[in-house]
């Protein structure tokens, strides 16, 4: 606990909030102006964007910039990020209803919608302006509970993907949490349709031949970007305040077991990309994925001890 609260600011507060039950304002109004958010926010141009727009560079873009802020914790009131956010509203909405970083002329990318539902509710963007893009969601809900970013597009989709699944659960997550109310009970089914989509699944195994699906999947890494790991699904779960399934236990055993003797899980993957900055080094210990596993375990009343 003292090594994750010598981390920066933003560790500092989710430490407090969510393993000492005390949530300390004053760290969280600190993050915008020091350590990782600050260095964040100075990337931001005079435009109003990071990187060349909204989705490129990739990992240095808008897009993912605003994720990883959100994901510090930053303030939800912080005037940049939401005056960003609505350039993107304003200039990206595709006309099936989600936000196309391709341009208007391209169908909207599944996953990038449900991320972007994910940070535009946190920053408490108006109801209006998120009304199409609960359409293009809800339309593009697959029978088999889940999501796939190549459901609308020409190559098409027979079986939905756990990337995408996760990033509209965690968008649907945001949505229900801020308050908006707008078909909000079919999303609310949507929501138990796509968790028992990853259960089925075990988290990381084919439903069919139980194999593993992708041993990235098991991988540890910071910040995840789109890509699904079991660490980022169970967090998601330990959120969500969802009870225990005896499908999570491989999930579970595998995390315990990559707890190093220090106490602490390290970042054993980076996804390749330029970056603003590496908030963490692989292969090193990451107070970003213990303070997650952590918080995993005491959701589910797991002693490490």
């Amino acid at each position: 606990m003292k090594w994750l609260l010598s981390g920066d600011v933003s560790i500092q507060y989710q430490v407090h909030r969510d393993l000492l039950d005390s949530d300390k304002k004053q760290l969280r109004n600190r993050i915008s102006n020091e350590g990782w958010g600050a260095r964040f926010l100075r990337k931001r141009n005079k435009y109003g964007h990071w990187g060349r727009g909204f989705y490129m560079p990739k990992w240095t873009s808008t897009h993912y910039t605003i994720l990883d802020l959100k994901n510090l914790s930053i303030s939800q009131n912080n005037k940049d990020i939401r005056q960003s956010i609505s350039l993107v509203i304003n200039s990206l909405k595709a006309p099936d209803g989600g936000i196309c970083p391709m341009g208007p002329e391209k169908n909207s990318d599944v996953c990038v919608v449900g991320m972007f539902l994910n940070y535009a509710c946190y920053f408490q963007m108006n109801e209006e302006d998120l009304v199409s893009v609960i359409d293009f969601l809800i339309n593009e809900h697959m029978h088999d509970g889940g999501f796939n970013c190549y459901s609308n597009r020409a190559r098409g989709a027979r079986h939905s993907s756990v990337h995408s699944t996760l990033s509209v659960l965690e968008g649907i997550r945001e949505y229900e949490h801020n308050d908006y109310k707008y078909r909000l009970r079919e999303l609310m089914n949507i929501k138990k349709s796509a968790i028992e989509f990853l259960l089925i699944h075990k988290l990381f195994r084919s439903h069919r031949t139980g194999e593993i699906m992708d041993k990235k999947m098991l991988m540890l890494s910071y910040p995840a970007r789109w890509k699904y790991d079991i660490l980022r699904a169970l967090d998601y779960f330990q959120l969500e305040e969802i009870d225990y399934d005896y499908r999570m236990d491989n999930a579970i055993e595998i995390l315990l077991k990559k707890r190093r003797k220090d106490g602490t899980w390290p970042l054993q993957a980076r996804h390749s990309g330029q970056t603003h900055f590496e908030m963490e080094k692989a292969g090193k210990p990451s107070r970003w994925n213990t303070l997650r596993a952590l918080r995993v375990f005491k959701h589910f009343n797991i002693n490490v001890d």
